[in-house]
C-alpha cells in the first residue's frame, strides 16, 4: 500500500515519544525492540512514529502498529498527529474509510488463504491417499508377522516420492554411495574430511531449487 493518503500535519520538532510509550505500556510492550516485533515492523518505521512522520508511513505498518498496541487506526492516527475531531472532520472520515478498506482487504485476504490451504491440502491429500490407506494395514501385518519382509512395505512409499517431487525437492545423493566430500552439501558425521575426500552417505540431504534444505550425513570410507 502508499504512504497515508491523508493530509496530516507533519512537525519533525514534535516528540511522541512519551505518547507511545503510553500506548506500550497499556498493551504490555516493554521496549520498541519489542513492539518492533510484535508488529512486524522495522525499528525505523517506529522512529518515524516517535518523530511525527506518520505521513510518510504506508496504511499498512500504521495499521499493524494499531494492532500491536490494541488501539483503533483512528485513534493511533488521531494520537500521532494533529489531526481532532472538531478541527479536521474531512481527514477523519478519510480515516474512517482507510480503516474500512483495510478490513475488506483483509479480509479478502483471509478468504484467499483460507481456500489456498483447502486446495493444498485437497491435493496432498490426493497424492497420499493410497499410502494413508495401506499403511495401517501393513504395520499391522508387520507386527502379526515377525516373518513379513519390509521389502514389501517400500511401494507404499512412492506417493511420499511423488508429493516431494511435485513440491520441488530433490534428494542430495543416496544413500550407501561413495561421493567426494563437500561441506557444502555434507555433512561429515565424524571425524574431519577435506574438499573432495572420499565419504559415504548415510542419511539423504534435501534441496529445492537453489535452496538447501538438508545436508546429506555422511561418514568417511576408511
Amino acid at each position: 500500500m502508499n504512504a497515508i493518503a491523508i493530509n496530516l500535519v507533519q512537525n519533525d520538532s514534535v516528540d511522541y515519544t512519551p505518547q507511545l510509550k503510553r500506548l506500550m505500556q497499556q498493551a504490555g510492550v516493554v521496549s520498541f525492540k519489542g513492539l518492533s516485533e510484535a508488529a512486524a515492523v522495522s525499528e525505523k518505521q517506529i522512529r518515524k512514529l516517535r518523530q511525527g512522520q506518520m505521513g510518510q508511513m504506508q496504511v499498512a505498518t500504521v495499521q499493524k502498529l494499531s494492532e500491536a498496541l490494541q488501539v483503533s487506526l483512528l485513534e493511533l492516527i488521531s494520537t500521532f498527529s494533529d489531526i481532532t475531531p472538531s478541527s479536521e472532520p474531512s481527514a477523519l472520515s478519510d480515516i474512517t474509510n482507510l480503516q474500512q478498506e483495510y478490513d475488506r482487504l483483509q479480509r479478502q485476504l483471509d478468504q484467499q488463504k483460507e481456500v489456498l490451504q483447502q486446495e493444498f491440502q485437497q491435493s496432498s491429500w490426493q497424492i497420499l491417499e493410497s499410502l494413508l490407506l495401506q499403511l495401517p494395514t501393513a504395520t499391522y501385518t508387520a507386527q502379526q508377522n515377525p516373518q513379513f519382509s519390509a521389502v514389501k512395505l517400500l511401494p507404499l512409499l512412492r506417493p511420499i516420492e511423488a508429493l516431494i517431487q511435485q513440491w520441488g525437492i530433490e534428494a542430495i545423493a543416496q544413500v550407501g554411495v561413495e561421493i567426494p566430500y563437500d561441506p557444502q552439501q555434507h555433512q561429515l558425521m565424524s571425524g574431519t574430511a577435506e574438499m573432495g575426500d572420499r565419504v559415504r552417505v548415510r542419511y539423504v540431504g534435501y534441496r529445492q531449487g537453489d535452496r538447501l534444505l538438508y545436508r546429506a550425513k555422511v561418514s568417511l570410507v576408511v
